[in-house]
């Protein structure tokens, strides 16, 4: 199956193809990982975009039913140098292909990847089109000249239906904008009592949940598209202990008042170099998007930086200075090698409860936390009354 790439600026890639037959338009981007292609490819952040893999080799290791970062893919289209049919371990239940073409993916291998990722760093990431089904040239760049990108990517990643993973210790409200299984599952392995709501919850039914904390997921796209959300952070700020992780970061930093703007490739993959300036120690991270916030913006806002990206020297995490919320820009549940960075959770934890330490519970509060236990230890959710 031959296979087309085509950028908005006229550069042409021919390749093989493989998944689904299929056109697709997207914004293409680079991932520089050298593993986890199966996470890339499940990451809901990658929603709407066609991603190539500046690692030559992908595949060997098939896919599996035990690392997915969501329940399907969100990308409109993958890119490799090498794709390998016959993977060689024991957890294979998938080959890449057949993974794609299962959920209407297309793919095409073949092309010099390092040759397109150095275009994509020179001019920036940009839409294009792959196709798998053999339309013209012609065709192909009408097709993506008239297919818009999407704004609403979080409103397509997010789950619109509230759910729990019960847990012993601290309630914890996850708001997913498109998150990752990896950042549920550190939370439920530290024994969090963890309920999962929309991106479009409001404060008041936020509230109703009784969180001890709440962290404000990973996702797709402009922060400046998810309005309500920064609305209703801006409400909670204060009320609650909040971590951000990600796109997370981006609309906290947005809720106090900062602003955003968009790199011009990214940062995508499993090896960028993060700087902690609390102790000087540098972390390798995973990272996975397209803005950042603006440092010049920070004043005012009660925001301090607290990393840095070694490479760049761009916004990496931010802390408030009078309130209960920290967010960093990269992935600490994702673990590029080392595990340094999911001690953020055990930073959050903390945070809660020395916060909870500090405030006592109103007597109405106390009670209904006493009975909120009580319905913990039953395996029940408590729906409480205004």
């Amino acid at each position: 199956m031959k296979a087309t790439l085509l950028l908005e600026d006229g550069t042409v890639f021919y390749g093989r193809g493989f998944g689904a037959r299929a056109d697709s338009v997207g914004e293409v981007v680079f991932n520089t990982g050298m593993t986890g292609y199966q996470e890339v490819i499940t990451d809901p952040s990658y929603c709407a975009q066609i991603v190539v893999m500046t690692y030559p080799l992908i595949g060997n290791y098939g896919i599996n039913r035990e690392d997915f970062e969501a329940p399907r893919p969100f990308i409109r289209g993958f890119v490799v140098r090498d794709l390998e049919d016959v993977p060689s371990n024991w957890r294979a239940e998938f080959t890449v292909a057949e993974y794609l073409e299962e959920h209407g993916i297309p793919g095409i291998s073949g092309i010099d990847t390092r040759q397109l990722t150095r275009r994509l760093r020179s001019f920036g990431t940009m839409k294009g089109i792959i196709s798998t089904t053999g339309k013209p040239l012609a065709e192909l760049a009408e097709l993506l000249e008239k297919t818009p990108l999407p704004s609403n990517q979080v409103e397509l990643v997010s789950d619109h239906a509230v759910y729990r993973s019960p847990g012993r210790k601290e309630r914890i409200v996850l708001v997913d904008f498109g998150s990752k299984l990896g950042i549920l599952g550190d939370m439920t392995a530290r024994g969090m009592d963890v309920v999962v709501v929309p991106y479009n919850c409001t404060a008041e039914q936020i509230r109703l949940l009784r969180p001890d904390g709440i962290v404000l997921s990973n996702g797709p796209g402009d922060p400046k598209d998810v309005p309500h959300a920064v609305d209703t952070i801006r409400e909670l700020i204060g009320e609650f202990p909040i971590f951000g992780i990600c796109l997370g970061h981006q609309l906290l930093a947005l809720a106090c008042g900062a602003d955003t703007e968009k790199l011009k490739f990214g940062h995508r993959g499993s090896n960028h170099p993060v700087k902690d300036l609390r102790t000087g120690r540098c972390y390798i991270t995973s990272q996975n998007h397209g803005y950042t916030v603006r440092e010049s913006s920070l004043a005012g806002t009660g925001l301090v930086v607290t990393h840095i990206n070694n490479n760049d020297g761009t916004v990496e995490g931010l802390k408030h200075e009078t309130y209960p919320a920290f967010s960093v820009q990269y992935h600490p549940e994702a673990a590029p090698g080392p595990f340094d960075s999911s001690i953020l959770f055990d930073e959050f934890t903390d945070m809660i409860r020395k916060w909870k330490n500090d405030h006592p519970v109103p007597p109405r509060q106390a009670q209904f936390a006493a009975r909120a236990e009580q319905s913990r230890q039953k395996g029940t959710l408590i729906h409480a009354k205004k």
